[in-house]
């Protein structure tokens, strides 16, 4: 039963992406979820109960820009510290894919952890700006690619490889190339207008109490 719940409730988060989060932190114990997490889906069912009519809305903006906001939550998981990327991805400004999903690897450093995740999302553009050439859509390019962590940023632009950035190496180069050839570019953004950050953490209210994690810390919210 509570693999059929997570499971409508991941099909939901389509069209909600205010639930993504709290859907990607219950879904990380499907094969073994326990009456505190059977609770933590049953105060999600109360929020979107409180909150019917959310949901994505469509409209014209007169521009075909691409955008992306990409964030990331570094050793957020307190089982095993691994970071949680999150991105949205906008084309006209309205909002066609996002994502929350934590990474593969152990991040040694907030700037780690955004590089990352940035190289996830450059994948997602390529993708997007793909499937709108083979519908004959025009795009305004470069895409851009917002991120709020200077330290990442200041790595894609800086031409001296360090001992520090070697185990990034491979993204580094791939964003480098995408950003040299004209697909993206890379602007800051603060953090209070970064949109990918409920993909990466709580909502700033907190929709319920928090969850036990197998550690028995008690910092993951909705």
């Amino acid at each position: 039963s509570y693999q059929r719940l997570v499971g409508r409730l991941i099909y939901l988060s389509h069209s909600r992406p205010d639930i993504t989060f709290a859907i990607s932190m219950v879904s990380q114990y499907m094969h073994d979820p326990h009456s505190t997490y059977l609770e933590a889906v049953y105060r999600i069912l109360r929020y979107l109960k409180s909150a019917l009519g959310r949901g994505i809305l469509f409209s014209k903006h007169g521009h075909w820009r691409v955008d992306c906001f990409t964030d990331a939550d570094w050793a957020g998981c307190p089982d095993d510290r691994w970071s949680t990327s999150g991105y949205c991805t906008f084309v006209r400004g309205n909002l066609i894919s996002s994502r929350s999903k934590k990474q593969s690897v152990v991040a040694r450093s907030s700037a780690e952890a955004e590089f990352r995740a940035m190289a996830h999302d450059i994948c997602e553009h390529l993708r997007v700006r793909s499937l709108l050439q083979d519908l004959g859509l025009p795009t305004d390019p470069p895409m851009r690619l917002y991120c709020n962590n200077n330290s990442a940023i200041n790595i894609v632009h800086n031409p001296v490889q360090h001992d520090r950035t070697k185990h990034i190496a491979i993204d580094r180069h791939f964003i480098k190339e995408q950003m040299e050839v004209g697909v993206i570019c890379i602007p800051i953004v603060q953090s209070g207008p970064q949109l990918a950050d409920i993909f990466t953490k709580g909502l700033g209210f907190k929709i319920f109490s928090p969850i036990v994690s197998k550690s028995g810390m008690s910092n993951i919210y909705a």
